[in-house]
């Protein structure tokens, strides 16, 4: 007697998504969250946001950063470093203006302590705010300014700034630094820079 085959009736957790890389945001969809953040008064928000830009981050690290990592006494600094879950490679990064003053306006909001997680849970001030929560926030920012949510996530805050600045520059060790990468070959990818970018960077290029 044969045993009767049973299939999962589980749906795939991909089914109807769009997977792969996260979209990073253009420099006119930053400033359009940014200031839809301004007007609401959602300081804490507001910091994450320009926390998470400037940091380039992961999620799971973004979450895990103590007030001690970015401030000194009353004055956040421009430069901070962290070492990241993921690898234990440390990796440094900075906070313009702007980032700092939004940091240290919800620090003093907050009443956090050096040691206090920057962005603590709602359920548990000694606990840190979670990936679940945070994503659940970059979607409502996406939303707010009308983008398809499903071509963005957390991973599109820390991609942002490098797009920009490879945009910008063309210099891939810069960008594999700040993304704390061992091999230039994982930043090439993480770009998902093609052929048409290389040759473009080639014809800079005179010799």
């Amino acid at each position: 007697m044969t045993t009767p085959l049973y299939r999962s009736k589980r749906t795939p957790w991909n089914k109807g998504k769009l997977v792969g890389q996260k979209k990073p945001l253009k420099l006119r969809e930053i400033w359009a969250i940014r200031i839809r953040l301004q007007i609401a008064q959602s300081h804490r928000e507001l910091s994450l946001f320009n926390l998470a830009i400037d940091s380039k981050l992961r999620a799971c690290d973004v979450v895990r950063l103590r007030v001690k990592n970015v401030a000194h006494g009353s004055e956040v600094q421009s430069r901070a470093m962290i070492l990241q879950q993921k690898t234990q490679i440390p990796v440094r990064f900075e906070l313009m203006e702007q980032t700092r003053q939004s940091v240290l306006h919800w620090i003093t909001l907050s009443g956090s302590q050096s040691n206090d997680y920057l962005f603590p849970s709602r359920n548990d001030r000694l606990r840190h705010m979670s990936t679940r929560q945070y994503a659940r926030i970059v979607k409502r920012w996406i939303t707010t300014i009308g983008l398809d949510v499903s071509a963005y996530g957390t991973h599109s805050m820390r991609r942002t700034k490098l797009a920009l600045i490879h945009k910008r520059t063309k210099n891939l060790k810069a960008v594999q630094l700040l993304l704390g990468h061992t091999k230039l070959e994982g930043t090439v990818r993480y770009l998902g820079i093609d052929v048409d970018d290389a040759l473009e960077m080639a014809e800079q290029t005179e010799v």
